[in-house]
């Protein structure tokens, strides 16, 4: 496992970084976390092909999709 730092310490070693590296920080950090979230979805997209593929899925009209949504 990861030795993984206390969000506490992490924001106070940022607090030390001059403000330059603390925003070249942040637009780093951003990119990330969209990188990240594009994974997820393309495996979300991965998976749904499969199951689509596989014959897992059926066909449904926008209402049915809502009405599971908010049940």
């Amino acid at each position: 496992m990861e030795n993984l730092m206390p969000f506490g310490e992490v924001l106070e070693a940022v607090d030390k970084l001059p403000l330059e590296d603390q925003e070249t920080l942040m637009e780093v950090l951003h990119r990330r976390v969209i990188a990240r979230r594009r994974q997820g979805l393309a495996k979300k997209l991965e998976q749904a092909q499969q199951e689509f593929q596989a014959g897992q899925c059926r066909p449904a009209t926008p209402a049915e999709l809502m009405k599971d949504i908010l049940s």
